[in-house]
């Protein structure tokens, strides 16, 4: 043979790569790795599921607004604002009302027959109810020469002192049961009071029976709207 051999190309060792493999992409040439999905944990799930819930009650602990719980029959018409009404033969009477006030003095609705009386649920926890109170003294100081009769029924206040507090603060006038644990709103027919939407309002007629109902927040205006035509009846 030739001692000037011409040197064959040297064959790779290595098998082909199939058509459409990932190329090297990692600092040791190799391929990445793809990585295996993250399945959530038993502690992961039950943590999300409690903040969900934890949410939930944060929103319905101050609720501006919401359907009437229950399903009673209680005649209420939705009107414009929020506002329901009920026609004049189709009212029931409310609940009794009487108790002690946020002063130690007792206090019966039943007395102010007679009267239009407004009734108003609240709670010095309650930023919605710190917005409208201002426009609850206003309204009660134009129209209480005329017949009507301004109640609040504090609820959930473990403490009077917070109550006697926020009134104070807001310069409430007119009086308000003392109602901590919301037995008082317990006594209305099913349906016609959301226990989770505080503020709430409700107007009752010369007769004690309940004429109008609001389950949020109110301005001076919308309060009027709900006292206006039930003064205005003979």
């Amino acid at each position: 043979m030739s001692a000037a051999r011409r040197a064959l190309p040297l064959r790779s060792t290595s098998a082909p790569r199939p058509s459409g493999s990932p190329r090297a992409s990692g600092p040791s040439g190799l391929a990445d790795a793809p990585r295996p999905a993250v399945r959530p944990t038993r502690r992961t799930a039950l943590t999300a599921v409690a903040g969900a819930a934890a949410a939930g009650l944060l929103l319905t602990a101050c609720s501006s607004g919401g359907t009437s719980g229950g399903g009673g029959d209680t005649n209420f018409v939705m009107g414009e604002d929020g506002i329901s009404t009920v026609d004049r033969g189709e009212r029931t009477t409310a609940p009794d009302l009487s108790g002690a006030t946020l002063d130690g003095k007792q206090l019966d609705v039943a007395a102010y027959k007679g009267q239009v009386v407004v009734l108003n649920v609240w709670g010095s926890w309650c930023a919605p109810c710190r917005a409208e109170a201002p426009n609850f003294e206003k309204v009660y100081q134009q129209v209480k020469a005329r017949g009507v009769q301004f109640v609040g029924i504090n609820t959930r206040d473990t403490s009077d002192a917070n109550a006697l507090a926020f009134e104070k603060q807001q310069g409430i006038s007119y009086p308000s049961l003392y109602d901590p644990a919301g037995k008082l709103l317990l006594r209305f027919e099913k349906g016609t009071l959301n226990l989770q939407a505080i503020p709430s309002t409700l107007v009752l007629d010369r007769q004690g029976r309940i004429a109008a109902r609001s389950l949020a927040p109110l301005s001076e205006t919308k309060l009027r709207k709900m006292i206006d035509p039930v003064l205005a009846e003979k």
